[in-house]
This record gives structure tokens, sequence and C-alpha cells, in this order.
């Protein structure tokens, strides 16, 4: 029968336990899975951004010999932000592990092992929705914790207006839809300034009325209809992505109550992939001795014994990330009408 007197063994230790928990299958989600977020480890609970405003101006003729006009110098603003903390756990009781070892070559170690992995696969999926949720606020310039609460407006971060909402009109035949997508390019691209490259691409995540009348619109089906790809649309496209006017549109998928992780039905949102150092993910160390001052990792795994009575243990999972856009005037959103 398991006691918990294993879990003080070593393959229980925090750094074990945080090693193992890396090697858990990852759960496949949309942004996660568009690597747009650049991994920025710090060692500190804080982060400084400096952000450079680079101008252009046209230099005036002069006379040989005067004097020269001077440049002007760039114009640097530096602000400390703040990673957040998010955490969950979970407890074994005694009676949960009653009994447990199986029979064959598994050992008693090894059984207990694959019940805690599994308490803590449960909770990095939570872990990972929660990521999806703030990297789906950052490409949208505002971070929402959970309760919807704001915790990160980028916008506000850099004194910046937020773009106004454009109306792709999809509910009218004669909408030219390929000279709104231009004009979604037209902006982000002045809105980038250095931060626009040549493999650079517009992406929008579409809720399901934007996406559905965007497909259907006589102006998208008549770009289509003598391609091979024309069928593709003439099917169900529910959750799929098509490229049109130099623009990839997603059908986004959220959680299936709508509200937890969504964007809403008759909207959608535009932000730039591979744009270089637009989106990015500070990981601090976790509040534990054995962390301080290391470099940050994504996730932090550690059991914690009832040393009273022994008669549970808890499982729990930390992260302490800060999902970041330096360049929110580039995100753009739209209604559907």
């Amino acid at each position: 029968m398991p006691t918990l007197d294993i879990f003080n063994n070593d393959a229980f230790s925090v750094t074990q336990l945080t090693s193992a928990i890396e090697k858990v299958p990852y759960r496949p989600q949309f942004l996660g899975a568009l690597g747009i977020f650049e991994p920025v480890p710090v060692r500190t609970t804080t982060i400084a951004i400096e952000k450079r405003e680079n101008t252009l101006s046209l230099i005036k003729t002069s006379d040989r010999g005067a004097p020269l006009e001077e440049g002007a110098g760039l114009k640097r603003d530096i602000r400390d932000f703040r990673t957040t903390r998010i955490a969950k756990g979970d407890r074994i009781n005694a009676d949960e592990v009653q009994n447990m070892r199986a029979m064959g070559s598994e050992t008693e170690l090894q059984t207990v092992q694959t019940e805690v992995a599994g308490r803590m696969g449960r909770l990095k999926e939570d872990m990972e929705l929660t990521w999806e949720n703030m990297r789906l606020g950052a490409v949208q310039g505002i971070v929402t914790d959970a309760d919807g609460s704001v915790l990160m407006d980028w916008y506000d971060a850099w004194g910046i207006t937020q773009p106004a909402e454009i109306n792709f009109a999809l509910d009218q035949a004669a909408t030219d839809v390929r000279k709104k997508c231009a004009s979604v390019m037209r902006s982000m691209t002045k809105a980038a300034r250095g931060a626009w490259g040549p493999g650079v691409r517009i992406h929008a995540l579409c809720g399901d009325a934007f996406y559905d009348d965007l497909i259907s619109h006589e102006a998208v089906k008549e770009t289509y209809r003598n391609w091979a790809a024309a069928a593709d649309l003439r099917n169900n496209m529910a959750f799929e992505s098509f490229p049109f006017g130099g623009i990839v549109f997603h059908n986004f998928r959220g959680t299936d109550d709508d509200t937890t992780l969504a964007i809403g039905q008759d909207k959608a949102k535009f932000f730039p992939v591979g744009a270089r150092g637009v989106f990015q993910t500070a990981w601090s160390p976790a509040e534990f001795f054995d962390f301080v001052n290391t470099p940050g990792r994504d996730l932090y795994a550690i059991t914690i014994p009832d040393r009273d009575r022994n008669a549970w243990v808890r499982v729990e999972l930390y992260s302490y990330p800060l999902y970041i856009c330096t360049r929110p005037e580039m995100l753009l959103r739209a209604k559907r009408a």
C-alpha cells in the first residue's frame, strides 16, 4: 500500500517536479501554436521596457559650407511593469492512494508519481487556458484576468488611443471587401514603423457571424470563383482559415460557452505575425528559495505534505508571466456591420 511518506523522496522535490511537469504533453491552443510571443526569462519580478520613437523628416537643402541642420535626439520612454502570478492547487488525500499499487512490475513510487502527474496535468490544462486568455488579450492590447478585470492595458501604458473599430459592412452586397482589407494593411504597416519586415503577415481572429458573412460575401466568392480553392468556401469552413486581401482570416474557436474565451460573434481582431519584438512573454522566477534570482521558467510545480497528521498532500502549480505588446497601435479591430 502506498504511504504518504513517499513524498519525502527526491522525486517530489520542487526541482524534479518542475522538470517533470514540463514534459506533460501540451494541449494545442491557437495563439500559442502561432509562436508569435517571444519568451523573455528574467531574474526579477519587474521588467523594464524601453520604447523609442523613430521619426523621419525631410532635410532642407543648404549652401556648400553652410552650417548643418542638427538631427533631433531619439525620444526614449522606459517604464517598469510587474509580472503576474497564476497559481492553482489540488489535494490528494491519503484514502485516495490507499491500495493504489497496481499488479505487475510497477513500484509504489512509480504508481504515486503517476497519480501526481495526472493531477498536475489537469492543473496544467487550466494554466494553458489562462495563458491563451492572456495571449488573446495581448493581441488586442488589453490583457484581462479570469474575472474580466483588466490586468494590463497596453494602450494606457504607452499613452496611446486605441484605433477606432472598422465597419466591414459585410451585410451589404456592394461593399468592396478587398478595399477594406487594404485599409487595414496600410494602417498597420504605417503604425509598425521599425517593426515591419518582409516576412510579416496580418492575421485576423473572427467571430462566427463575422467569418460566415465574410466567406459568403459576393466579393469574396467572386475572387475564388475560378480557383480550385473555391470548393473550400462552398464546404463547411467552421473553425478554418483562409487568405483574402493580404490577410489570413481565422474562425476563432474559443471555449464552448462563448464567454470564458471569446472575441464576439460580430467582431474581428487584426494583429501582425512575424513582426519583430511586437509580442513578448516575460517569465519571472518562482517565490521559492530554490529559484530566487534565477532566470524565470513558464511553470513551477511543488508538493506540500500534511506534516501534522500525514493525511494529505497538496500539489500546486505556479506561473509568473507578463504578456507584452510593445506596439498596440498596430492592433486593429472590426465589426461585421
